[in-house]
């Protein structure tokens, strides 16, 4: 009925649910071989980033010694919020595949203020010179 991805993912949701987490579930792939494997623990640990892509992510880094993981597949049982989405290509994931889709509409508060002085000139020349020494 399932194959072994869905399988693990189904159980790690079935785990999160136990502990009282939503139960969302992701694995990180290389070479169709499971590397890393999480579950949602946001509630339980109260941290607003222990979205189980992240951790899955996490995890995967550690493993390979590396932040790019552009030789490995997502799985995730829900299609990811806008915050993994943007961790997932900061890490160059090349391809993401997820089950259930997330109608969450989320009405931000958020308001982001550029400072242009001196500290932000200064800055922007800081981070200028060393991508100009990087390369």
């Amino acid at each position: 009925m399932f194959n072994d991805f869905e399988k693990c993912l189904y159980k790690l949701s079935l785990k999160a649910i136990k502990k009282g987490e939503i139960p969302v579930a992701a694995i990180i792939v290389k070479n169709n071989k499971i590397i890393s494997k999480a579950y949602n623990k946001r509630k339980n640990k109260s941290n607003p980033l222990l979205h189980a892509e992240v951790q899955a992510i996490l995890k995967a880094s550690k493993k390979l010694k590396d932040w790019r993981l552009n030789e490995c597949e997502l799985y995730v049982t829900l299609k990811p919020c806008h915050m993994c989405e943007e961790i997932i290509k900061e890490c160059r994931i090349s391809k993401v595949y997820y089950f259930s889709n997330n109608n969450k509409v989320i009405n931000y508060k958020s308001s982001f203020i550029y400072i242009k002085n001196n500290f932000s000139e200064t800055y922007t020349k800081l981070l200028t010179n060393f991508f100009k020494k990087l390369r």
